[in-house]
């Protein structure tokens, strides 16, 4: 059983709901979750251009190849959508998994080297998540967001601000570029051969699909070092090819 590793992790009680949401029929281990922070910031990087999508709708036209990712389909006027990520290439609009349908282990992103995960992080074991909202001049609300390790059903980041949410007005409706930036993801702790994903609620979707990329630690927006930094992580560093380690980033 892996432990996870939050070296100088900001954890708040206030910000934490009591314990997991039970998540596509599971109920997530959350002790240890990294709180995620949002910030309305713009940071560089365009989908269009190099960053891969992980839950978003159709038009994703340059989305690296095996990357996977929620495909699914809005019309506007939802109260609520709630989707899971996924590894699989979708082959058709509106081919994701269903709202709020947890497809199990196989359908989450391997961290084995090579895998399309960890190429599209370009070595870097820090990210952040980008989020593209499309509206119709009414503000859509972000409810929570989680980082979760199908392998151990453990939460490993989330960002869950309680009752009302958060409201998320677009600033760049439309055009490719997130809008708001989660930062606060890390893959330190966690061992090379597990499996993760992503877990998103929004209410009051009132346009097309939002989006949500990811977003490598050179696309992401900087914030204050709050913590220490990175354990030694010599069996993942060996497999990942990796020669040395950011510090850790926590906001």
């Amino acid at each position: 059983m892996r432990k996870l590793l939050l070296a100088g992790a900001l954890l708040s009680a206030l910000a934490m709901p009591a314990k997991a949401d039970i998540l596509g029929g599971i109920e997530w281990t959350l002790a240890g979750a990294t709180i995620l922070t949002l910030s309305p910031t713009v940071p560089e990087g365009n989908q269009v251009q190099n960053l891969p999508c992980l839950i978003c709708g159709a038009n994703q036209p340059q989305q690296p190849a095996l990357f996977g990712y929620n495909k699914f389909g809005n019309t506007g006027n939802a109260d609520t959508v709630a989707f899971f990520s996924t590894s699989v290439v979708p082959p058709g609009p509106g081919s994701g998994l269903a709202i709020d349908q947890y497809g199990g282990d196989s359908t989450g992103y391997s961290l084995l080297p090579g895998s399309p995960l960890l190429l599209a992080l370009l070595g870097n074991l820090t990210f952040s998540v980008g989020i593209d909202v499309n509206d119709t001049n009414t503000a859509q609300t972000l409810e929570s967001f989680w980082f979760l390790n199908y392998t151990t059903k453990t939460v490993l980041a989330v960002y869950s601000p309680g009752p009302g949410g958060t409201l998320l007005p677009a600033i760049n409706d439309g055009t490719g570029y997130p809008d708001w930036t989660l930062s606060g993801f890390s893959l330190a702790g966690i061992n090379a051969g597990d499996v993760v994903g992503f877990y998103a609620r929004v209410t009051g979707a009132n346009d097309g699909p939002d989006s949500f990329f990811l977003m490598p630690e050179q696309f992401a927006v900087p914030g204050p070092a709050l913590g220490a930094g990175l354990p030694a992580l010599f069996g993942l560093i060996g497999l990942l090819g990796l020669h040395r380690l950011r510090k850790r980033r926590l906001a």
